[in-house]
């Protein structure tokens, strides 16, 4: 028999190091759940990600146990790694603080791909740009075209 879901969490940790302290600790503790078995399950199932922002959904059952899944890391986080930045810029609209290949948005569309809501490849990646474009990086080259089909 399956058993009885209580509710859902949903958290933002940095891959190969959760820890007790907050957010984990205070989010996970308030739903009487084990913190330290989390953290190990999560750390040990991230740990090729070191260091990058992991999104996380954990499923709470009624006796207080767990199951979570982990999502690709946030697009913006992808998108300043492959542009070398460490922030957008605080006025898109006016300064631009870096730039972006066509190549490059294929990579992180092809990353993102199983968390985006597109079929194509072609639109995964002018969802990456249109990411791109509103934290004030440029997009360069040409990009390509979607095959006509009829």
């Amino acid at each position: 028999m399956a058993k009885e879901i209580e509710g859902f969490l949903k958290l933002q940790v940095m891959g190969g190091s959760a820890n007790p302290s907050p957010p984990v600790g205070p989010a996970l503790g308030s739903k009487g759940l084990n913190i330290m078995d989390f953290c190990k399950q999560f750390n040990a199932r991230t740990q090729d990600k070191q260091g990058t922002l992991i999104p996380v959904l954990i499923t709470i059952y009624k006796d207080k146990s767990f199951d979570f899944v982990v999502k690709t890391p946030p697009a913006p986080v992808l998108i300043l790694k492959a542009a070398n930045l460490k922030k957008g810029s605080a006025e898109p609209n006016r300064n631009k603080v870096g730039s972006l290949t066509w190549n490059q948005c294929k990579e992180i569309a092809e990353t993102k791909m199983q968390d985006l809501n597109a079929f194509t490849i072609h639109s995964a990646m002018k969802m990456i740009a249109g990411t791109a474009r509103s934290m004030g990086i440029t997009v360069t080259g040409t990009p390509p075209r979607e095959a006509n089909v009829n």
